[in-house]
């Protein structure tokens, strides 16, 4: 699924090319996607709209509207936003504008949601998000660690504690910060708590910039694969020498997800 900087970064890039655009066509190639309102009035009540902001709220997309609606896309695992774009056998939606060019939604396996809403913090999922990274100060994020018993890399995973980090980063962050992700939050000093306070900023800030990690189905905007993949310390690298220590990285599985870290950097 596309974590806090694979969707950071396809918002940033929406901003530089469909800001003001007049929606002119939508059209739906499989209702499965639009899970409100209805296909016949999601098409009338976008058509004519033009595109004022987009925001970001956790893994979710917002394209608040100038008829004061706004379209909630969340890319769950397999849903793609391509512009400008072409037909493909994913095409689920496609969003034609006055100019003639259109922005595609692509979506293999339709575990995706696209909502069109009059005020989208009345969806449910958001208002149970916890802070965005950015938002918080380290003493904030202190307050927050203290007396939570969870292991901390499900903890970290968890939208209602921190939005927008997923199982690929909660790895990265924590060899960064040379903790084993079996460690209580609770268990941590204050010390280890700063040292994962920057290592969350750092880790994402250097994923945004290199434009996420293509895993799986994840592209940019234009259709081109993230480059952080390459920098990946831990995840993926199973077997592989840590590039610190020389350890073999190992996986094990934690709540319920794979889990990848160096045995002897993370303790």
């Amino acid at each position: 699924m596309p974590e806090l900087p694979e969707v950071e970064t396809i918002k940033r890039e929406l901003e530089k090319v469909v800001i003001g655009k007049k929606i002119s066509k939508v059209s739906v190639y499989n209702p499965r996607v639009i899970r409100s309102p209805s296909v016949s009035k999601f098409k009338a009540i976008l058509s004519g709209t033009r595109i004022n902001r987009i925001l970001r709220r956790g893994k979710a997309l917002i394209f608040e509207l100038s008829n004061a609606k706004a379209l909630v896309i969340h890319l769950k695992m397999t849903g793609q936003l391509i512009y400008p774009g072409s037909k493909s056998k994913e095409q689920k939606v496609s969003f034609g504008f006055s100019g003639g060019d259109s922005l595609v939604f692509n979506d293999q396996r339709l575990f995706a949601e696209i909502r069109l809403m009059d005020d989208w913090r009345e969806l449910k999922f958001i208002q149970g998000l916890g802070p965005e990274p950015k938002d918080l100060t380290l003493l904030k994020f202190q307050d927050m660690l203290a007396g939570k018993k969870t292991k901390i890399k499900p903890l970290l995973m968890d939208q209602k504690f921190i939005s927008g980090i997923g199982n690929l980063y909660a790895a990265e962050i924590l060899f960064a910060a040379k903790i084993n992700p079996e460690k209580r939050a609770n268990s941590l000093s204050n010390k280890e708590k700063e040292r994962l306070y920057n290592a969350m900023r750092s880790v994402l800030d250097a994923a945004i910039k290199h434009g996420g990690s293509s895993i799986d189905d994840y592209l940019r905007l234009s259709g081109a694969k993230g480059e952080y993949k390459k920098y990946h310390k831990v995840y993926g690298r199973e077997g592989k020498p840590c590039f610190i220590c020389k350890s073999l990285i190992k996986r094990s599985v934690l709540g319920g997800r794979g889990t990848y870290f160096c045995p002897k950097c993370q303790r």
